[in-house]
């Protein structure tokens, strides 16, 4: 299942959207968002590839903020 994280300047805010699941989060916490992911893979190998999409989501948001800057 393909997961998106989109970026709201105004609100300073990313959703992250996975199924019918969807989460907001305050845009300085990404990188905290990347790193419990990425401890989710360790921890639970056998659901490490849904849990690579939401990094893989979270990564190419953060490259586009920094392309931004």
């Amino acid at each position: 299942m393909q997961t998106t994280a989109t970026y709201d300047s105004a609100a300073g805010t990313f959703t992250l959207e996975k199924g019918i699941w969807r989460g907001t989060f305050p845009i300085v916490d990404l990188q905290k968002w990347v790193h419990f992911y990425r401890q989710q893979m360790e921890r639970y190998p056998a659901h490490a590839g849904s849990y690579a999409e939401d990094v893989k989501a979270l990564e190419a948001l953060a490259a586009e903020l920094r392309g931004r800057q």
